[in-house]
């Protein structure tokens, strides 16, 4: 008799969320949504009108875990728990996402040279009408920026689908003065929080 490995699937396409649950060992598939023709319904990640940065990044991490599972029943796929991670940069209330373009990746890093500001990580598992997010909140001081140095930093494309326009774990990390809170979630995927998750849904985690 065949015995099925444990898995889930993980609805991001993230290089860096893969690698974070290779590091502690997840049975994972990818969950590649956005190919299925079927699927008309996306991920709305526009903040909405007064909504604080801890409650974006809440909702789009359960709508993103919720329309994975959708797309799972959808494909009639083995039902398996689907997770998903959304990540955002804050700083005085305000929420940095992703840079549209160079420009205004540069305008980031300006706003956050030389200060500290917050990075939100977090993460959602959708299995049937269950779903849970837990929330990571880490504080970063970025040493002070110079023109030149934040020239040559988006010359490495490092800043392209980064929220706040940085990746911590590239050349960006000479930056950071200090770190306070969860390495991995600054880089897309809180793994404490994510193996709570996990429990909870009995995945069965080393």
């Amino acid at each position: 008799m065949r015995i099925i490995q444990p898995r889930i699937y993980l609805a991001s396409q993230s290089p860096r969320r893969r690698e974070l649950l290779k590091q502690i060992g997840v049975n994972f598939e990818m969950l590649l949504m956005r190919s299925d023709p079927r699927r008309n319904i996306d991920v709305d990640e526009t903040p909405v009108a007064d909504e604080q940065p801890d409650s974006y990044v809440r909702r789009v991490c359960q709508a993103k875990a919720e329309a994975g599972y959708a797309v799972l029943k959808l494909r009639n796929l083995p039902p398996f728990p689907v997770l998903a991670a959304d990540t955002t940069v804050t700083m005085d209330g305000k929420i940095f996402g992703k840079p549209d373009n160079t420009e205004q990746a540069a305008a980031m890093l300006r706003q956050l040279s030389g200060r500290e500001h917050q990075v939100l990580s977090a993460v959602a598992i959708a299995m049937d009408e269950h779903v849970e997010v837990a929330l990571s909140v880490s504080t970063v001081r970025f040493a002070a920026l110079g023109e030149e140095r934040i020239r040559r930093y988006l010359l490495t494309n490092e800043h392209a689908d980064k929220a706040g326009g940085y990746a911590i774990q590239g050349h960006a990390a000479a930056f950071v003065e200090h770190l306070s809170g969860s390495y991995s979630g600054v880089m897309g995927l809180p793994l404490f929080e994510t193996v709570q998750l996990l429990q909870r849904f009995a995945y069965p985690i080393s």
